[in-house]
């Protein structure tokens, strides 16, 4: 597979770029339903993968990596000031950096089941969330997770918990075929940069700090109401902490935390109505 996913004919400038990020455990592949929807509104779209996830990894990866691939993406694909950003989980909370970093990069910005980290409140460190996030603090078991995660129905499971209900299958099975012993390590980095500066890409410390500031450019927020890795109980006056004009935030019915695969319709709908605004 090329190293991003495409929608669209992306040599055709007189049509707005939409830049969408995948988030773990997952693959470019998650966005190709709603891929097609944007082109239908008149996109050009590009599903980069985020890095250490299709090749190993030779430094280190961490959410500042994330951030400076993006605006990277952007630029390499010519994108301009009517550009859209849409990121999920760690694409998402990536995607603040970047419309922080470069608040022009991007006309709007779409994320999907991480909120701005401010908007979650003391409810992380609750009982029940620690229980949801038990593979956040097993990853850091340097040698001993990456052996486990790759273990047949780990994967599986985790999807399970997250977006109950939803068949993985095929999404799992494109993760199983990229994500192997050689990548692992770098798909863990952001993790484990998160608590050990030892693993922090040292060249994008300032992307790093960004991605926990406010975004400046009108966002949509959604969430799940159904989602097994951030429970929607902990979002606190989401609205708050989205500043800029036009930002908004929806809460999706029943969906879970891969909510624009639970519900592509529905969720491409409302990114559309959103965009067209």
């Amino acid at each position: 597979m090329e190293p991003r996913l495409t929608f669209g004919d992306l040599d055709d400038d007189t049509k707005p770029l939409a830049v969408l990020v995948h988030g773990f455990p997952d693959t470019p592949h998650t966005w190709r339903l709603l891929g097609p929807a944007l082109v239908d509104a008149g996109y050009r779209v590009v599903a980069p993968w985020l890095p250490g996830y299709r090749e190993p990894a030779t430094a280190p990866v961490s959410v500042g990596t994330y951030v400076r691939h993006i605006l990277t993406v952007r630029d390499q694909y010519r994108g301009d000031e009517r550009s859209i950003l849409i990121g999920h989980d760690w694409g998402a909370n990536a995607g603040y950096g970047a419309v922080v970093s470069e608040p022009a990069a991007f006309r709007r910005f779409v994320a999907l089941a991480v909120p701005p980290t401010a908007a979650l409140g003391g409810g992380l460190f609750s009982y029940r969330q620690l229980r949801r996030s038990f593979y956040i603090w097993f990853i850091q078991q340097v040698g001993l997770a990456e052996f486990a995660l790759l273990e047949r129905g780990f994967w599986e499971s985790l999807w399970a918990d997250w977006s109950p209900g939803y068949a993985c299958e095929q999404d799992v099975a494109m993760l199983r075929e990229y994500v192997t012993a050689d990548t692992i390590s770098g798909v863990l980095g952001p993790y484990r940069a998160s608590f050990n500066p030892d693993f922090v890409d040292p060249a994008t410390a300032d992307e790093a700090a960004a991605t926990i500031q406010a975004p400046p450019v009108p966002t949509y927020y959604l969430h799940g109401s159904a989602d097994g890795a951030i429970g929607a109980e902990l979002l606190m006056d989401v609205s708050s902490h989205l500043p800029a004009p036009g930002s908004t935030f929806d809460l999706v019915d029943g969906a879970g935390h891969f909510l624009h695969l639970d519900q592509p319709e529905l969720v491409a709908g409302k990114i559309l109505d959103w965009l067209g605004d």
